[in-house]
């Protein structure tokens, strides 16, 4: 199978090549990048006016196969994400029973070999969650795992985090983790300021997310071991993240596309769509996870795709509804209107954050474009409007974008040579 990509503006943020040129494809691989080709081929795609770039990486999903699969599944989320621009995804272990076994392991990743594009998965840090109990690091990796993660929950034991990054660094990987001091919260995916102003309960705080990463990036410096901050969301946790780093502690961060985008004040007219958990905070907030990503803080956008079904989201009453938002197919718009257009970042400094760094991260070999390197592309209209339909890929439609007009869409994903998405 040879494809053909003529006339597009190619970006790859790794090399920093950002010019019109065609791309050659044989089979899974690049073979060409050029000025012009001319070839015969099996199929060829006109890009002009648009960009070609490299398939996107999202290290942070939730496809909640297996046991919720009401919500997602492996399919629906892989169509979802290839819908969104991406070719490579990272499951959540937060499943129905959890990722915490070989043989849960085995069996979810056999689902996701169907998919076509590269569907991932974390195992869990703890046994089934318990917070106390490690899981077996080696077989999990050595069954096909590539992190571990207790997303959803925080470990709330220290003494659990220290020796889970032993046994990471141990085993030349990394733990993921979800900040939030459960003991310092209330009711979760509200803001604590709109929560008491407008519904009368005490919310999520700022210091239940950033003292948690204080405590865990120091832990990591004593370590010497690598801790990944998963979606924060607060100008503090921004500040502790970089003061870690300047120590030398090996943290990196992912934000996700809704915390540099909106404000709490969204909840107030979009209601349960608009809650997730981190919840969106506040103007200050949006300000700095940007200057985060601008100063590379933060290195990962990660959209932490949350489905849930219709009829658990359709409740009257705010704090009985769960938290989350698909967010996989409005990631790339989300970034090109409130940090490209707005004139925070280049393109090629945004597609970085989504391509290369996340893929880098991981290891994987994936998020750049190179002659004999991977045939994963997403070839995009970056200044089109469109307004987010109800109509999505995933089973899932809880977003609180949709009827909002936003820059970018998506035209062509390419995973192995092969489309696996077209817009009609």
């Amino acid at each position: 199978m040879t494809l053909l990509i003529k006339n597009g503006r190619v970006i790859d943020p790794k090399s920093g090549f950002d010019q019109q040129a065609d791309i050659l494809v044989e089979d899974n691989k690049i073979v060409k990048i050029a000025d012009t080709i001319d070839a015969k081929v099996d199929q060829e795609i006109d890009a002009t006016g648009l960009v070609v770039a490299p398939g996107l990486v999202d290290i942070h999903v939730h496809f909640r196969e297996p046991g919720q699969t009401h919500k997602e599944d492996i399919h629906t989320g892989a169509l979802a994400a290839a819908a969104g621009g991406f070719t490579t995804v990272v499951m959540m272990a937060n499943t129905t029973p959890t990722i915490s076994t070989v043989d849960t392991l085995t069996e979810v990743l056999a689902s996701a070999a169907k998919e076509a594009i590269h569907v991932k998965t974390v195992a869990t840090i703890t046994d089934n969650f318990d917070g106390q109990h490690l899981t077996d690091f080696p077989a999990l990796l050595e069954a096909g795992a590539v992190g571990f993660s207790d997303d959803g929950i925080p470990l709330t034991s220290a003494k659990v985090v220290k020796e889970a990054m032993d046994l990471a660094k141990a085993n030349n990987t990394f733990i993921s983790l979800h900040e939030e001091d459960p003991e310092l919260n209330g009711i979760l995916g509200l803001n604590e300021n709109v929560a008491k102003k407008h519904f009368h309960v005490c919310g999520a705080t700022g210091v239940a997310e950033y003292s948690m990463i204080a405590r865990d990036v120091m832990i990591a410096y004593d370590r010497q071991a690598h801790v990944h901050i998963q979606h924060l969301s607060k100008a503090e946790s921004v500040k502790v993240v970089e003061f870690a780093q300047q120590l030398g502690a090996q943290v990196t961060a992912e934000v996700a596309p809704q915390h540099f985008s909106k404000t709490e004040d969204l909840l107030l007219t979009k209601g349960t769509n608009a809650k997730m958990n981190p919840p969106l905070r506040l103007e200050s907030d949006r300000l700095a996870v940007i200057e985060g990503l601008k100063s590379g803080v933060i290195s990962v956008i990660a959209t932490d795709h949350a489905p849930h079904h219709v009829d658990e989201k359709t409740v009257d009453d705010v704090t009985k509804a769960p938290s989350g938002m698909t967010g996989l197919e409005t990631s790339l718009s989300l970034g090109l209107t409130h940090l490209v257009e707005a004139g925070h970042l280049t393109l090629p400094q945004f597609l970085e954050k989504m391509t290369s760094n996340p893929a880098d991260l991981y290891g994987f070999d994936a998020g750049y474009l190179a002659e004999k390197g991977p045939a994963d592309f997403v070839i995009f209209a970056d200044q089109e409007e469109r307004v987010v339909s109800e109509v999505f890929q995933s089973k899932a439609a809880n977003s609180p974008f949709i009827g909002e007009s936003l820059k970018g869409d998506v035209k062509y994903t390419i995973c192995d040579g092969k489309i696996v998405f077209q817009r009609r």
